[in-house]
This record gives C-alpha cells, sequence and structure tokens, in this order.
C-alpha cells in the first residue's frame, strides 16, 4: 500500500486538525497503565503530558510522509531504555509489541475521528482503503506487525477489546486528568473545553466522569466549521508539521 500523493493518508494526517484530535487518543494512552508510567518517568516535564506529545507528535505525523528520517529511528532505538515497574508492580517495556500497538491504535481511532469531524467523513470502501494505509505507516516504526488487525473490521474488533480489557484509570487519571480535561498547551489548547469533552473516546469519557451534552457537541462542530473555512481563505494554513507541507498540498490536488 503505497503513501504518496494518491493516499488518503497524506491528505489528512499532516493537519493540525488531526493534531487536535490526538486529545483523545493520549486520554485513552494515560488510562493505560504502562502507557502511563511509561510517559509520567521518562518525559522531559514528566507533569506535562501535553508538553511530551508537542515533542514527539511531528515524527508520528513525518512517519506517514517519510519512511527514513533521523528523528524515526531515534524514536524506535530511544524507546529501548523506556522501561520499569508500574505503580502495581507489574513490568512494562515501551516496546512491548501489545503496547506499542494500542498506542499506534489511538491514533488510528483519533484520525477517523478527526476525518469524520473535521473533514466530513468518508464512504466505506475508503475508510478500508485509509485504514489499509494506516498499517503501512505502522509498519514504519520497525515494530512487530504480527497482530496487527488486518481490516477495518478487525481493528474495530481489537479496540473495542483492548478498551474493555486493558484501561485502568490508575495511576495515570491521578497524575493528568485536569490537563486531559483542559489541554492547556500548543494546538491543543485552540480546543474549547465544550469541544474537548464532546470528542472523547466514550471510553475515557466515562473513567473521566463525563458526559458530552448537545452543547458540547456544538462547540465542536463549529470549531470545525471555523477550520474548515480557514481552509478556503489560506489552503496551508491548517498544515502542519512544515516539512509536509507540499506533500499534504500534493494529495488535497483535484484530481
Amino acid at each position: 500500500m503505497p503513501l504518496d500523493e494518491n493516499s488518503l493518508l497524506w491528505r489528512y494526517v499532516g493537519d493540525r486538525r488531526f493534531v487536535m484530535s490526538i486529545c483523545r487518543a493520549v486520554s485513552l494512552q494515560m488510562l493505560h497503565p504502562s502507557i502511563a508510567s511509561a510517559t509520567h518517568r521518562f518525559s522531559m516535564v514528566e507533569s506535562r503530558v501535553f508538553v511530551h506529545k508537542r515533542r514527539t507528535t511531528p515524527c508520528i505525523i513525518r512517519s506517514a510522509y517519510e519512511d527514513d528520517f533521523d528523528a524515526l529511528r531515534r524514536i524506535r532505538y530511544s524507546h529501548d531504555h523506556f522501561h520499569g515497574r508500574r505503580p502495581d508492580g507489574r513490568r512494562y517495556h515501551a516496546l512491548n509489541p501489545a503496547t506499542f500497538l494500542f498506542e499506534h491504535a489511538t491514533y488510528v481511532d483519533a484520525l477517523f475521528t478527526c476525518v469524520d469531524v473535521f473533514f466530513g467523513g468518508l464512504e466505506p470502501d475508503d475508510r478500508e482503503r485509509l485504514y489499509a494505509e494506516t498499517r503501512e505507516w505502522y509498519g514504519r516504526y520497525g515494530i512487530s506487525a504480527r497482530e496487527l488487525p488486518a481490516t477495518l473490521t478487525d481493528f474495530d474488533e481489537y479496540f473495542a477489546d483492548a478498551l474493555a480489557t486493558e484501561l485502568d484509570p490508575d495511576p495515570g487519571l491521578g497524575w493528568y486528568r485536569a490537563q486531559l480535561l483542559r489541554p492547556d498547551y500548543w494546538y491543543f489548547r485552540a480546543l474549547p473545553s465544550p469541544a474537548v469533552r464532546a470528542i472523547q473516546h466514550p471510553a475515557a469519557a466515562e473513567h473521566l466522569g463525563v458526559t458530552p451534552s448537545r452543547s458540547d457537541r456544538r462547540s465542536l462542530a463549529l470549531t470545525a466549521s471555523m477550520l474548515r473555512a480557514a481552509d478556503t481563505v489560506a489552503p496551508a494554513h491548517n498544515i502542519w508539521p512544515g516539512e509536509v507541507r507540499t506533500k499534504v498540498l500534493a494529495a488535497r490536488r483535484p484530481s
């Protein structure tokens, strides 16, 4: 599955609206005790989860457009050192294939949510195509893909099971709950608090103790409308990081 100017992944992932949607992924990640423990111990600022994401997100995005660059290799090999014990005493390692797959899956879920909320969604065939492209994206990290779901239906089944069996609010919510509901850094803070509540995955919302209201959903829809309007005035305005701008514009060029 080539990733190039004809791919759907290139249209969407290099966009600050995807960055905003990552707040959905981060909540799920901080509900996974191994990911939360590794983030808290090895982040440059252990108490600021979105400062950590500001440093790692460029690599995550660029890896969809480039399959060989120094930051990608650095993240892959630096994770060799991210291991220890969770507060419950169980060992974790950031390169455990099951843990790494779950983290990637939260980004895939956030990407589909981004496309639905900010771009109007996709037809079923294109959704399957986009998922196939995310499999190629995952392969660039050099992690075992043995357990990577083969189809979007398989992914949905895997993700539902993982959310039902792997999440635990301890210790992540004790460290990060306030930030998850009110991101306070970079593009993440551009989402109003009601929109942040509306974009949460239902599993995360339940653990966070919030129930998105109709007003919250309106706030998210209004934010989406404003960002779409910005595209009509300045097509490159929402594209980020700058290194991928030319490739995103090429993918969005009418065929």
